[in-house]
């Protein structure tokens, strides 16, 4: 696969310091409280690995994995459940964490099943959050970095089955 030009937009330093100040927020928020965290794969998955190391508060893990864009750059606007929980979270006070929330259709929708699965509570983290593209009423409970309308890379955040591995985040660029 050719490489683009790299336009760092956060770079490695930024995602650190920031995880940090955003683990302890949700560590004080979570204080006694039954937390599960659902990493939304396969985009959240470095960032969910980062951020569960700076809680400080007992944790539960899980993973589901949702699919709207395929290897496209746009979502299809239709969800499907790849894989759902494999645990029972009646009871919990549940955190989803993904990698990024644009449109917010996916989120939306993985909000909605939690909440019918019997969740004590519902919140969600995000990496980054495109507002500028919201199609539905939704705003992340924390968010890492709020960025505007551009393709990013890196971190998490792939183009095709590419690009996860890089420690930073930039836009992708022709």
């Amino acid at each position: 696969m050719e490489d683009k030009k790299r336009n760092i937009l956060i770079s490695e330093e930024q995602i650190v310091q920031r995880i940090i100040k955003v683990g302890a927020e949700i560590s004080k928020d979570y204080e006694g409280k039954n937390l599960y965290v659902l990493s939304l794969l396969r985009g959240s998955f470095i960032f969910a690995a980062d951020l569960v190391r700076k809680i400080d508060a007992p944790v539960k893990i899980g993973f589901m994995t949702t699919s709207s864009y395929g290897h496209g750059e746009e979502t299809s606007g239709i969800v499907k459940v790849i894989n759902d929980i494999p645990d029972h979270i009646k009871g919990y006070d549940v955190l989803i964490v993904d990698d990024i929330v644009d449109s917010g259709i996916t989120m939306q929708f993985v909000i909605n099943h939690v909440k019918k699965l019997g969740a004590n509570s519902v919140k969600s983290c995000v990496l980054l959050d495109k507002p500028e593209r919201r199609k539905v009423d939704l705003k992340p409970d924390y968010c890492c970095f709020e960025i505007e309308d551009v393709f990013v890379v890196g971190y998490g955040l792939n183009y095709g089955d590419y690009y996860r591995n890089i420690p930073y985040v930039f836009n992708w660029e022709s």
